[in-house]
């Protein structure tokens, strides 16, 4: 074979070498098993920040442990804080059905609002990427965690949380809303208009609702019925039905006004809201219960148009 041809096919050799090498040099390995996003709050506390984390674990529960486990740990990225990480602690969790309630120490409440939304915001958006848990509320020693006015903050969802958070994550929303409350005789319901109402995207409109219902009207001719001491536990909706879980507040009426006007005062305003069809409402969790001796709180409320008073009231 001449030299020149051995030369030529030397170097096609080294050139398909040094392609295979190369190659293999610049393609990055692939983790093995499932991505998920392990959020973590920024060092400015200004924001909520992700980075990528894959498990080959497939049990739900394991998989729960095991995110619980990344959020508590150091992140790569130094400017990067995890949110379980403070001082405080995580003393213990439980998972029935699609609702995840995780307990903190009191230390959890030493956070400034601004760091106790973000560190919120990291913990429910990565714990909500297990199968099956929609939902997740967060009590202290076993009490539901309240906001600044004082009042539950309820059960979370993912998106109830901006991506790129920092100050989004406290944006503020208008929305109209259509409530409806007792008539001077509180034996009948009127409808309110309350148009602009401002609020924190934080919390979902079902439980704007409930909120602005314990508020109590604004306008001429419409009264309240539900205690103003009622606090909300929680507002969580499923397959169109909402379920409204107040505390114990909730069955003590300072008003004159009839068992049916105050629970079709809740239900006909939260059917107005698109997706939900139907009302259950529970105290402390237990609807197995009868408001003022007579409604039992077992049912599930459908809207009641019978009650609604002819005369037109003074809506804003």
């Amino acid at each position: 074979m001449k030299p020149d041809k051995i030369k030529g096919i030397g170097l096609l050799c080294a050139a398909f070498l040094l392609c295979l090498l190369t190659g293999c040099a610049g393609r990055e390995e692939q983790p093995a098993g499932k991505g998920y996003d392990i959020y973590y709050v920024n060092n400015q506390e200004s924001g909520i920040v992700s980075a990528r984390y894959f498990s080959e674990t497939e049990d739900p529960k394991a998989l729960l442990d095991e995110l619980i486990g990344q959020l508590g740990a150091m992140p790569e990225k130094m400017e990067y804080k995890a949110p379980l990480a403070g001082n405080f602690k995580l003393l213990s969790y439980s998972w029935e059905e699609t609702q995840l309630t995780v307990d903190f120490d009191k230390g959890y409440r030493e956070m400034d609002s601004i760091t106790e939304v973000l560190v919120r915001a990291a913990i429910v958006r990565t714990l909500s990427q297990v199968e099956n848990i929609s939902y997740i509320s967060f009590t202290i020693e076993g009490e539901p965690l309240m906001d600044n006015g004082g009042a539950a903050v309820g059960t979370m969802s993912a998106d109830m949380f901006i991506d790129n958070a920092g100050n989004e994550i406290n944006s503020y929303e208008k929305v109209n809303l259509r409530l409806y409350f007792a008539n001077e005789n509180g034996d009948r319901l009127v409808e309110e208009n309350q148009r602009n109402v401002e609020y924190n995207s934080n919390i979902s409109l079902e439980k704007l609702v409930v909120e602005k219902l314990i508020e109590g009207p604004y306008s001429d001719g419409a009264y309240p019925t539900i205690n103003p001491e009622t606090k909300v536990v929680s507002v969580t909706v499923n397959d169109g039905i909402c379920y409204v879980n107040l505390n114990e507040d909730f069955l003590n009426q300072p008003y004159n006004v009839s068992s049916d006007v105050t629970i079709y005062s809740i239900t006909n305003s939260l059917v107005e809201l698109p997706n939900v069809n139907k009302v259950q409402i529970s105290i402390n969790g237990e609807s197995d219960l009868f408001y003022k001796e007579r409604i039992s709180l077992t049912t599930i409320f459908e809207r009641n148009l019978d009650l609604m008073d002819n005369k037109e009231d003074g809506s804003k």
